[in-house]
């Protein structure tokens, strides 16, 4: 299937130049996701000027992988869980998925009103728990956690399928008794309700996660991690808050061409501090690290991107 209408032609100096439009399926609009897309596409317009971006909303990593294996979608950013859960399903095309780029970790954050009763996920049991929407990391994730504190995601909870751009509003009319939230630190539609409604942060201990490890399979990604203190100034009152953590990668398929990969790549790190005074998770973006793109093999043209720059 072609990818995105992509079209290639050879400039004068015989070198391999990307041109056409290429999709990259994003997430939610209030999202991070959809912010670094905005700001990467536009980085992208002045590094490969040749090339025009379309920027499609979705539900989340699950939505976005599956547009990626269609041909709906040539780039995306998806969870290092979901992409192996997409692979361990033996989904349609999850072994035509490559990796470009590690970029940063999503935390999980478990927002509640202050005044919640709340104060694990065991105490969920029996209340409205917005979960995220069908196909998204987040429903991913917070099934495993309800899970690993032995409350069934079905019937243990009143699950709401919602996104971040209606849970906030959710709980704030009292519809909602707590959400789960994965995304970058801050994010801004749990920024902007701390300072509308008060809310705090639900801690996500060790012994939690340790369970999560247990279980085996995609959920050897996640990692224990901290919500710094001035997360959330208004929400945390000054502490720092026990949570998880998964990386994000930067995914295409073994169908892109290896010029417009490597640009991709290039450009990824590149823009990492521009794109990071607005999408503030993007300056966790380090050379270092993004080749590390598991359980995806790297794509050709990233592969090229980094030998490039080996010191």
């Amino acid at each position: 299937m072609v990818l995105g209408l992509l079209l290639w032609w050879l400039v004068p100096d015989g070198e391999s130049s990307p041109r056409g439009q290429v999709t990259f399926s994003t997430g939610v609009p209030t999202g991070v996701y959809q912010r670094y897309g905005e700001l990467l596409e536009e980085a992208l317009g002045r590094n490969v000027p040749d090339v025009a971006i379309k920027l499609l909303d979705s539900e989340g990593s699950g939505q976005n992988l599956a547009r990626l294996a269609s041909g709906e979608a040539d780039f995306t950013i998806a969870t290092a869980d979901a992409v192996a859960t997409y692979i361990r399903d033996s989904r349609p095309g999850a072994y035509d998925l490559r990796g470009c780029a590690r970029l940063y970790d999503d935390y999980v954050q478990l927002v509640v009103p202050r005044g919640s009763k709340v104060r694990s996920t065991r105490d969920l049991r029996g209340l409205r728990v917005g979960v995220g929407q069908d196909g998204s990391g987040v429903r991913l994730i917070a099934n495993r956690l309800l899970q690993a504190a032995k409350v069934d995601p079905q019937t243990g909870i009143e699950p709401v399928s919602a996104g971040i751009d209606t849970m906030p509003t959710l709980l704030e009319q009292g519809r909602l008794d707590a959400f789960f939230w994965s995304g970058g630190l801050p994010t801004s539609a749990v920024q902007k309700l701390s300072e509308r409604f008060p809310i705090r942060l639900v801690p996500l201990n060790g012994d939690l996660i340790n369970r999560v490890h247990e279980g085996g399979g995609s959920g050897r990604y996640y990692r224990s991690a901290v919500v710094p203190a001035d997360a959330y100034p208004l929400s945390q009152e000054g502490r720092p808050v026990e949570t998880v953590a998964v990386a994000n990668l930067l995914v295409t398929t073994d169908r892109t061409d290896p010029a417009l990969a490597e640009a991709f790549t290039r450009t990824v790190i590149q823009s990492r501090d521009r794109i990071g005074h607005e999408v503030h998770p993007a300056q966790l973006v380090d050379l270092r690290t993004a080749v590390y793109t598991d359980p995806l093999p790297l794509h050709e043209g990233a592969r090229r991107y980094y030998r490039s720059v080996k010191p």
